[in-house]
């Protein structure tokens, strides 16, 4: 099979974002909390270690809900029926993404918490 050109490949990956928009409520409520970071490191004016940091793990979880979620869709057409198996990949799966959001948690009190209460 040849591979699409590369602008057709770019398509193809934002419209894999974009029906992770629509159709995952996680990831909207993610995204949400990326925009917010996006305003907080305007409004604290963050310096670019900060801002790198903020920006690393936000995309981290948006990329970890990415994964969860389509490992979970896999799950679903390879064993549409209830499997305690399957019920475990899907479950390990969620707790790849728990686990970034809570360092994504403890990141943003690191960073921000020196920007709110400065010593």
């Amino acid at each position: 099979m040849r591979k699409p050109p590369v602008h057709k490949s770019f398509l193809n990956a934002f419209r894999g974002i974009f029906l992770m928009v629509k159709s995952e409520r996680n990831f909207k409520i993610e995204l949400f909390a990326f925009v917010l970071n996006i305003v907080l490191i305007f409004y604290f004016h963050l310096s670019y270690f900060d801002t790198a940091l903020i920006l690393l793990v936000s995309f981290a979880v948006l990329a970890a809900e990415m994964f969860n979620t389509s490992i979970e869709k896999i799950c679903d057409v390879v064993h549409p029926e209830f499997d305690k198996r399957i019920g475990f990949i899907k479950d390990v799966s969620a707790g790849a993404v728990l686990l970034m959001a809570i360092a994504s948690v403890l990141v943003g009190i690191m960073v921000y918490g020196k920007y709110i209460l400065p010593i």
